[in-house]
């Protein structure tokens, strides 16, 4: 089983998310964590490639299935269930975070 060690990043984080509805090919992950970061990650092609690599040998997410779309290889991923335990503890990690600052008093 995946453990984090440390936090995990942002992108990490919104490329995961993306994939808990369903597979997506690269573009379409670049859109959704786009959409769900509200513009704030949009890695680039080959970053994304890396960060998929680097997840799939962690066991987070695995090619779901490939096809040929106008002569080209598309890869379409799906996320693990290592990879949802991972997104919805830094899910929680985060709203606990949160919740110390937004449940604080205001004090000037």
């Amino acid at each position: 089983m995946f453990v984090i060690t440390r936090t995990m990043s942002e992108a990490t984080y919104f490329i995961l998310a993306a994939l808990l509805d369903g597979p997506l090919h690269g573009y379409g992950i670049i859109k959704r964590a786009g959409e769900q970061s509200d513009g704030r990650v949009r890695p680039a092609v080959g970053t994304l490639y890396g960060a998929l690599d680097r997840m799939a040998a962690g066991g987070l997410i695995a090619v779901d299935r490939e096809e040929v779309v106008d002569g080209r290889p598309r890869r379409y991923f799906r996320v693990t269930d290592d990879g949802v335990a991972a997104v919805t503890k830094e899910a929680a990690r985060m709203a606990a975070a949160a919740s110390l600052v937004r449940l604080r008093p205001v004090h000037p």
